[in-house]
Parts: C-alpha cells; structure tokens; sequence
C-alpha cells in the first residue's frame, strides 16, 4: 500500500531533479547584484597582480642595474602574481558566464568547493610572496644596493606594493566565496535566498 505522503525518504517524487528552483526577480537581482561584486573584486584583483608581475620584470634597465632574476625572492614574488593573474582571469570567465547564463562552470558542489580553495591558497600564495619579497627590498636597502641603483629598488617596492593589494582584494574575494560555501552546506544553495 503507498503512503499518501508525497515526500517519503526526503525525495520529493512530484518533482523531476533537473528543475530549476525558482527564484522570484528579487532574488534574481540580488545573485546578479552578488555575482557582480564577485566579479569586481577578481577583476580588481587580477588588475594588481597583473601590475605587479609586470613591474617586477621591467625593474632592470639597464645592464649595470640589479636585475630582478638574480634574487630568488624576486623570482618568487613574480612567480605568485602571474599564477595569480592567471587564476583570476580563469576565475572572471567563469563569473562572467555564470552571470550570463545563470548556471555554473562546473557543477555546483565542486563550483563553491574549488573556488573557495583556490581563494584561500592563492591569497596565502600572494601574502607569502609579498612577505618574502619586502624581506629582501629591506636587506638590499641595507645592503646598499639602493644607492646605487634607487630605480630598482622603487620600482620592487611598487611592485611588492601591488602585490599586497591584490592580496586584500583576493582575501574579500575569499570571504565572499566562503560565504557561498556554507549557505551551500546549510541550505543547499550558494545563496541564502
């Protein structure tokens, strides 16, 4: 005999499993308006790492000048914010297509999940790098490296500089996209809407 109870196991056998839930505009409008200012903070932060490589590849002008591949730290400060960059263009074609298309890149469980891991490492990347490489812009301002060459040694701090910007602009990236982790494990949903 069937139990008149349409919701038996916590499966709701009315409903097929690829419907849609439905969203009022409302609710609509603030995931566009949420996207968006995810969006922002990727674009904001892929703009300062970006910068930041580009400014420490071009320290070196001339051939007497300290060159920036000869300090591992350097190196290392140029590797974390091109990873970056690239991470972040990844990461802004995934939020432009999900504005667009309303869905996903991937699905949803392993959406939330590998954006915020690669939020939190990559922001521990972009901070361990900056750390590293204002160490060094110290001990060559000790050094007196920078009396002799003081363009290289503005042009790495600049550069480290853009570095920690785009180290807080991926720390809120982070934040926000922890904030879709658990309303995913509470309710299900990237959104607690």
């Amino acid at each position: 005999m069937r139990s008149p109870d349409p919701l038996r196991n916590g499966v709701d056998n009315n409903r097929s499993p690829s419907a849609p839930r439905f969203h009022s505009t409302v609710a609509e409008h603030k995931l566009r308006r949420f996207n968006s200012l995810i969006l922002v903070f990727r674009l904001t932060s892929f703009s300062f790492s970006l910068a930041s490589s580009v400014f420490m590849l071009t320290t070196s002008r001339t051939s007497d000048s300290p060159h920036w591949h000869h300090y591992d730290t350097f190196r290392f400060v140029v590797a974390a914010n091109a990873i970056v960059a690239v991470y972040s263009l990844f990461e802004m074609c995934a939020s432009v297509w999900e504005i667009s298309r309303g869905a996903t890149l991937f699905p949803e469980v392993l959406q939330v999940w590998f954006d915020f891991g690669h939020d939190q490492v990559f922001a521990y990347l972009l901070l361990s790098a900056s750390a590293a490489g204002t160490a060094m812009a110290r001990t060559l301002k000790d050094m007196d490296t920078c009396t002799v060459s003081n363009s290289f040694c503005v042009q790495s701090d600049i550069a480290i500089s853009l570095g920690y910007a785009a180290f807080l602009f991926l720390g809120f990236t982070s934040l926000l996209s922890g904030f879709r982790l658990v309303c995913f494990i509470i309710n299900g949903s990237r959104f607690h809407l």
